[in-house]
């Protein structure tokens, strides 16, 4: 079985050593290991993808819980062959209800098989939302929309998230958050096409840009900014010369932008795709 393994924690020496030791002497192949080191922040980032026989998984875990007590790191073992159950989804909003809405009614009605385990927000906007389709919600604002970044993780790790979807969230999480669910298990919705059309007005500047094609994005997150945009799936629409930006933005968010999500998240957790170096690639069958 494939295992992820990610580790957070304050800077020192021989903190990837205590891991890979435990994961080779229970006979585990290592198929990936990516490392960072946070100088000004003294913070040490490690995410490790191993291949391992299912009868060792429980005795992994056990052995990272001695490994954390003694090097103070933050680990998290995942596996993303996920059986007996749905992978569960915690979905994090700010102000757009469509794509989170879109995304409940696709799991209501069995078009994604997961379960919707929490619904976190950084603005009350979307609480109605929540409360329709019964699911438990969290406002993680500390003030003005500012969130508890930690908080937020504690959340997942106490309903034991499998992939943290974040539906429009128009905050940006801190490298730290993005190492401790590194490996695939970080899924955003960019309201543009990319890579032509990043940052926060896509619809703007690709409507300054005069295009008739507007999009939207899914795509995994991954700690390093630099490595590129891991999409998932891109969604489009044609507009006719002249129609007026309001216009554009309105059909992008009503329409384009749920379905996107919906499919990227139905590919993520039907196993179709998965994260490997970076790159999106689709599982063999």
């Amino acid at each position: 079985m494939q295992v992820v393994i990610t580790a957070v924690g304050p800077d020192n020496r021989g903190l990837a050593d205590p891991i890979i030791h435990s994961v080779t002497s229970l006979g585990a192949n290592i198929a990936e290991i990516q490392m960072f080191d946070h100088d000004e922040e003294s913070v040490f980032s490690m995410m490790t993808r191993i291949d391992l026989d299912p009868t060792r998984y429980d005795k992994l875990r056990e052995t990272m819980v001695v490994v954390t007590e003694r090097t103070k790191l933050s680990i998290r073992t995942w596996t993303p062959e996920i059986v007996d159950r749905q992978p569960r989804l915690a979905i994090c909003v700010t102000y757009r209800p469509e794509p989170g809405l879109a995304l409940l009614r696709a799991i209501r009605d069995g078009q994604v098989k997961a379960e919707a385990t929490l619904m976190i927000g950084n603005r009350e906007n979307c609480r109605g939302l929540a409360e329709q389709f019964g699911v438990p919600w969290h406002n993680v604002a500390i003030s003005e929309g500012l969130p508890d970044d930690e908080q937020m993780i504690a959340l997942c790790d106490e309903h034991e998230i499998d992939f943290i979807v974040l539906a429009r969230y128009m905050r940006i999480l801190p490298p730290a958050s993005c190492w401790k669910y590194a490996g695939g298990r970080i899924i955003n919705l960019h309201h543009g096409l990319l890579p032509s059309f990043p940052g926060m007005q896509p619809y703007h500047e690709a409507y300054a840009s005069r295009m008739l094609t507007y999009g939207a994005t899914c795509h995994f997150i991954v700690p390093d900014l630099d490595a590129g945009n891991q999409i998932i799936y891109q969604s489009t629409f044609m507009v006719p010369p002249g129609m007026s930006r309001d216009e554009i933005i309105r059909r992008g968010q009503a329409d384009n932008e749920p379905h996107c999500l919906v499919e990227g998240v139905r590919r993520v957790v039907s196993g179709e795709v998965r994260l490997h170096f970076n790159r999106v690639v689709a599982r063999k069958s």
